[in-house]
């Protein structure tokens, strides 16, 4: 845990290759992900680079890929993956040729195989379209033989020969097949070209026939168009390519379609043989394919981006050494220099590569280390803005107080039991979940802060515990201090009663933990719990901010700026504990002090002072007048004691206000003139081997006046926020509340319908009851609910918390790695 505590140290690295080993030694960096590199070509063109041939050999390759995976995945073949630690190398140049050689057969191979196939269905189509005409166009001949009674008039009204009909003044023909969607039009067309001249008759194919292009399914009707003249036949056939209608021969006489059916049955059968071979042997082949392929897109992936690195290098005069600039944290420059001699070896370089740590003025990228269990916690506050260089990491305590004060808010054992099994069946299962990549992104959300959600659940069953809550239930498992004195008969005949808070044990024996089970049957339960709770939401939030306001020490004492420790940091945590932990003070002194088995009237429960009175007659500087017999103050001198509390306090404003500026005023007209180098500045030193810390905010070099105005700005955000964070923590009791009474709704008004049945109907009635309580369950008061806690928490750590220290102004360390590189682009398709 200690490396979240603050970033990595950034060195600022000039790298040195040889061209003959630049490939390897970048290859070697991507491997081990520990370098971002700068763009030293930043004003030349992208199309104008060193290796732009090679970027354009690798897209080529990936279109080819792209081809190939889309041609597999057309023919339902899976392809294997294997895990990150077994993906291949980036392939070395002389295995780029044959990589791309391989490549190429396989996309010539398949576009053959592709290529025949339509053919071969094509061809297909068309005896299948001939045979359906055939077939069914017998009815419209047999129709027609009907109508002609007599062999004479049966000769003159249709041809055996449709070429020859114009000239013995017979009925001429036109059969095809259309696709159905287009019959319509095709019909309309032909009677006004014809003025209805036209004799149509059509029927429909139920079953579809597939494209061979596409392989989709198409639906077409059979028609057959009787016409007479010439004319008319050359302006059917116009119609028919216009709508793309596959003409077909079919030969009036009924013997001689009966001939030519078995004929095409013949092919047909022939045909579907050749294309049954055909079909296995691209299966066969896209089977072998498969097998390389996901090697095949990792190689050519890492290829693409050591070339597109490689882009970011600059030549020396000499074009002798490739020179590039990089960030590397501190404790993994070993492992850089390791990995550019393993480079500069694999290709047998004389000249080795060498590392060269320089000095600069530019704010190093933040890099915080993590691992699966802090990963979430981390991108939680990186998703509100990156830590700025060396600055404290909120995300170390975040992995505590984020599941604590959600389950402050969410406290219930029975739910907080369901998402604790939740994050536990993600945590558990986490291998097998995670190589199932998903596209549903609420589910990859929920995957990524498994172990959020896991925290989340047990802090609720905690914080359940102690309220004494499951499912709006209460636990007798210490049973309860309080007493009942009434006899029987007044206790069956009165509704409420008064429990004297007297005759409780707790002074001979404290209950154990939490909350007394009488509660849950008291009628004043929720004054009692608004009280709690409140409370609870008051000492939790001034100890939370006190917190965020102590570790701006670590900030300052670290960045150097220890004269804000003064100025800033002393009035601030004044202001805050002679105020508001002194209200939390009061908060624990009205528990302590007042009791029920007191004889001393000032010291009994119905003279305790309201805290927020007190705290408000404190701020303005008023009196309440007590009660007869009770103390205005719960210990002596409590009046002077606030009014120097509130006057400390109101001298603390300026402090803040007026210190830090005086004291930069007063250092500039005494300092020497010193020449500031420019942002950016890049120059060797001999001993420097790291990038010393800076302050992380550059307000110190501005104009006095600017200096005065951000000063008054953040005095005035300070004070004004340490009431409205205070207020805003209130939203845990809010929240708590809230939630407690929704469980206890939805358990009287629907688990009840079942519980309160004595027959056997109840039983029948509970088991569907059950279903629509659990229903209601897990989709309000788990689903709803818990994103409401847990955007309330998200704020209360952003706003309330984080303000306090935390300016997060950095950028992020994108280090060149090959598993970052490929993940993204997995993601983007």
């Amino acid at each position: 845990m200690a490396m979240m505590f603050r970033s990595e140290e950034m060195a600022l690295c000039q790298m040195f290759i040889q061209p003959e080993a630049a490939y390897t030694s970048v290859s070697e960096l991507g491997e081990t992900g520990a370098v971002q590199f700068r763009d030293l070509n930043a004003d030349v063109n992208a199309f104008q680079r060193k290796f732009v041939s090679e970027v354009r050999r690798c897209d080529e390759m990936e279109r080819k890929l792209r081809y190939v995976e889309g041609e597999v995945k057309k023919d339902s073949v899976q392809i294997p993956e294997c895990s990150v630690d077994d993906w291949p190398r980036a392939p070395n140049p002389r295995e780029i040729i044959d990589l791309e050689a391989r490549l190429e057969k396989t996309e010539n191979e398949i576009l053959e195989l592709s290529q025949n196939a339509v053919n071969l269905k094509s061809n297909y189509l068309e005896l299948t379209e001939l045979k359906h005409v055939l077939e069914r166009t017998q009815s419209f001949f047999f129709e027609q033989e009907v109508i002609v009674s007599t062999d004479a008039a049966k000769s003159n009204l249709i041809a055996e020969d449709p070429t020859a009909a114009q000239s013995r003044g017979r009925l001429g023909f036109v059969a095809g097949v259309i696709q159905r969607e287009k019959m319509p039009g095709f019909e309309r067309m032909l009677w006004r070209i014809s003025r209805g001249n036209i004799f149509l008759r059509q029927v429909e194919l139920e079953e579809p026939l597939e494209d061979p292009a596409t392989g989709n399914e198409i639906f077409k009707t059979v028609f057959v168009a009787f016409f007479q003249g010439e004319q008319l036949k050359a302006r059917i056939k116009k119609v028919c390519t216009g709508y793309h209608v596959s003409l077909y021969p079919c030969p009036s006489s009924g013997s001689e379609r009966t001939e030519m059916v078995k004929g095409v049955c013949t092919r047909l059968e022939d045909l579907r043989m050749v294309l049954n071979q055909t079909q296995d042997h691209r299966s066969i082949v896209l089977a072998s394919v498969a097998k390389e392929l996901f090697s095949w897109r990792i190689m050519v992936k890492k290829m693409k981006a050591i070339y597109h690195t490689l882009n970011l290098f600059n030549m020396d005069v000499t074009k002798k050494c490739l020179i590039g600039e990089c960030w590397v944290p501190v404790p993994d420059l070993p492992k850089v220099q390791k990995a550019l001699s393993d480079g500069s070896a694999a290709v047998g370089s004389t000249i080795p590569s060498f590392l060269n740590v320089i000095d600069t003025n530019e704010a190093p990228p933040t890099y915080n280390r993590t691992n699966k269990f802090t990963r979430g916690f981390q991108n939680l506050i990186d998703a509100y803005g990156i830590a700025s260089y060396r600055e404290a990491n909120p995300a170390l305590y975040t992995i505590i107080t984020f599941p604590f004060l959600f389950g402050i808010m969410f406290g219930d054992l029975g739910h907080g039991l369901i998402m604790t099994l939740f994050g536990l069946w993600m945590v558990t299962g986490e291998k097998k979940l995670g190589a199932k990549k998903s596209t549903n992104e609420i589910w990859n959300i929920f995957f990524g802060g498994r172990y959020i959600i896991l925290l989340m659940g047990l802090f609720s069953m905690y914080t359940g515990f102690v309220y004494n809550d499951i499912f709006s239930k209460s636990m007798n498992i210490f049973g309860s201090g309080w007493s009942i004195n009434y006899n029987t008969s007044t206790v069956m005949t009165n509704k409420d009663l008064t429990l004297n808070p007297g005759s409780i044990d707790y002074d001979t024996e404290i209950y154990p933990i939490g909350l007394d089970p009488v509660w849950q049957l008291a009628s004043n339960k929720i004054i009692f719990l608004n009280s709690y709770k409140m409370k609870l939401s008051i000492i939790f939030g001034v100890v939370h901010m006190i917190f965020g306001v102590c570790m701006s020490v670590v900030n300052h004492n670290f960045f150097r700026k220890r004269i804000s420790i003064v100025l800033e940091f002393l009035p601030q945590i004044i202001f805050l504990v002679l105020l508001f932990a002194y209200m939390v003070f009061m908060m624990f002194m009205k528990w302590v002090a007042y009791t029920a088995k007191t004889d001393y009237q000032p010291r009994t429960p119905g003279c305790a002072p309201s805290v927020l009175i007190m705290f408000i007659n404190m701020m303005l500087f008023k009196n309440t007048e007590p009660f007869h017999g009770c103390d205005e103050f719960m210990f002596e001198g409590q009046n002077e004691v606030q009014r120097t509390f509130v006057f400390i306090s109101l001298l603390c404003i300026p402090w803040m206000l007026l210190g830090k500026p005086f004291y930069l005023m007063f250092k500039r007209k005494n300092a020497s003139p010193t020449p500031i180098p420019n942002n950016g500045d890049v120059h060797q030193t001999g001993d420097s081997n790291h990038t010393s810390p800076k302050p992380h905010d550059s307000h110190d070099d501005e104009p006095m006046a600017e200096i005065f105005i951000h000063q008054a700005i953040h005095t005035i955000e300070y004070v004004l926020s340490t009431v409205s964070h205070t207020a805003s923590y209130l939203r845990l009791w809010a929240l708590s509340l809230a939630h407690a009474q929704l469980s206890e709704v939805l358990w009287n008004m629907v688990l009840s319908m079942g519980l309160k049945q004595t027959s056997y109907k109840g039983a029948i009635m509970l088991y569907f009851v059950f279903g629509a309580w659990s229903l209601f369950t897990l989709a309000i008061l788990v689903m709803m609910e818990g994103l409401s806690a847990f955007l309330h928490t998200l704020r209360l750590h952003w706003v309330e918390f984080m303000s306090k220290f935390y300016e997060g102004l950095g950028y992020g360390f994108q280090p060149f790695s090959f598993k970052l590189i490929i993940d993204s682009d997995e993601d983007l398709e």
